[in-house]
């Protein structure tokens, strides 16, 4: 009789549940009734859920700044907190492979307008973003760069005759120049400049983005680093290794194509563009770099640069320079040693990483608690001290100081070396619900 009981009472209890929940006919036609209802949506379908090769990291507040004494005594990193929204980020800094896709795309898009491989109808423009050309990327990818393909191009992409070593046609590096368009946002949310017309706001201009393969030689004096100039971004061995001997403006134009190349494809799929790739601001850098972990001065915690085995936790300048006691004499792969907490890796050592920011000494006393950024594009006509952006992280041939997460420093924009890379972040729209 009890389990009866039971029974009726469960049963009346699921009855009063459901009742508190609406079913939804998902077959249910919405009558044109004069009400709002749920709008309308937009004709794209949501695209991107995870990008490939990057990571999650989620919103939070931190101190940014050294969370120790500033043994440089310079002032130039005061300690602040500051709240990051989420953003998606390169796990590892970009590498030879990566970027040479991006140089053979452009040296492609070249080629193929030379050479008349023009769609008849509208489609993907080529080299970032001429609308007034369609190239047929079917017929450009099958370029072969042989020595009749060669004259064909002439001067637009082969090197004068009187700069060729035992008379060879070959490619002129600094003839792969990539094309830009770019909408200063920034410029045209100014109160001042409302009204303004949309095309004073629109800049184009080309940048020369072949990697200097000579940093390896100019950046130390009276040192034999000729195999690496000569085999660093060439030979395949170095393929997953970061690029370096790009400038910061290169870096911002691999961000500008990496945007095209991703949205022309999403946009022939009827999926919705997504928002800019770019260099991450310094915030967001040292943020990402703690890995979650407050107040710790290395991305793997701390305070020491080993762990309990004696073994060195990233690649750089280890000691008065024995250089090879870390496993890399001078850098190693991107993915080398373990990740931090955010599965991002050499966040300390291996190359330094250029941000989006300027630097300036007082920068933490004029920027917002909101994730914070101080940027300046500077014109080539500025002064040098426009021109100086962040770099962050340290790299092989640096002591362990620069490895800090907080640690500050910067180089000129125009400026590459053989120690600074990159990475890229994006700010992806929340997954739509249906």
């Amino acid at each position: 009789m009890k389990n009866w009981f039971n029974l009726i009472l469960f049963s009346t209890l699921v009855l009063a549940l459901s009742s508190c929940f609406i079913k939804k006919n998902k077959t249910k036609t919405v009558v044109d009734d004069g009400q709002l209802h749920a709008g309308v949506a937009p004709a794209a379908k949501p695209s991107l859920l995870k990008p490939s090769g990057m990571v999650y990291v989620p919103p939070g507040t931190f101190h940014m700044g050294p969370s120790d004494e500033d043994i440089t005594f310079n002032y130039s990193a005061r300690n602040r907190q500051v709240s990051i929204p989420g953003f998606w980020m390169d796990a590892t800094e970009i590498t030879n492979n990566e970027y040479r896709k991006f140089v053979n795309w452009v040296r492609d898009s070249i080629a193929a307008k030379e050479l008349g491989y023009f769609k008849a109808s509208a489609g993907a423009s080529g080299n970032g973003g001429d609308s007034a050309i369609a190239i047929d990327w079917a017929k450009a990818h099958t370029i072969k760069y042989d020595a009749s393909n060669l004259e064909k191009l002439g001067n637009k992409l082969i090197l004068a005759p009187d700069n060729r070593l035992n008379g060879k046609a070959d490619i002129d590096p600094k003839l792969i120049i990539y094309r830009m368009e770019i909408f200063l946002l920034s410029e045209a949310a100014k109160r001042e400049n409302a009204g303004i017309a949309r095309k004073n706001f629109i800049v184009r201009k080309d940048e020369p983005i072949y990697p200097d393969t000579l940093v390896w030689m100019r950046d130390f004096s009276y040192s034999y680093n000729e195999p690496m100039t000569k085999r660093y971004y060439a030979h395949p061995s170095f393929g997953n290794y970061p690029v370096v001997g790009i400038n910061w403006k290169q870096a911002v134009a691999f961000c500008h194509w990496r945007t095209h190349y991703l949205n022309s494809v999403l946009e022939k799929k009827k999926f919705a563009p997504e928002s800019d790739f770019r260099l991450p601001s310094e915030a967001e850098w040292e943020y990402a770099a703690r890995g979650g972990r407050a107040g710790s001065p290395f991305p793997w915690g701390g305070p020491y640069i080993r762990n309990k085995k004696g073994c060195l936790l990233a690649n750089f300048k280890p000691g008065r320079g024995n250089y090879a006691e870390d496993g890399g004499f001078y850098t190693v792969r991107a993915d080398a040693y373990w990740p931090n907490d955010y599965g991002l890796y050499n966040m300390a050592g291996n190359v330094a990483e250029w941000t989006s920011s300027l630097f300036n000494e007082s920068a933490y006393n004029l920027m917002s608690d909101m994730s914070p950024d101080v940027r300046y594009d500077a014109k080539d006509s500025d002064s040098p001290l426009m021109k100086r952006k962040v770099v962050r992280g340290g790299s092989w041939k640096d002591v362990g100081y620069f490895l800090q997460t907080s640690t500050r420093t910067f180089e000129y924009q125009d400026t590459a070396k053989s120690y600074i890379g990159f990475r890229c972040v994006i700010d992806l729209a929340p997954r739509a619900k249906k």
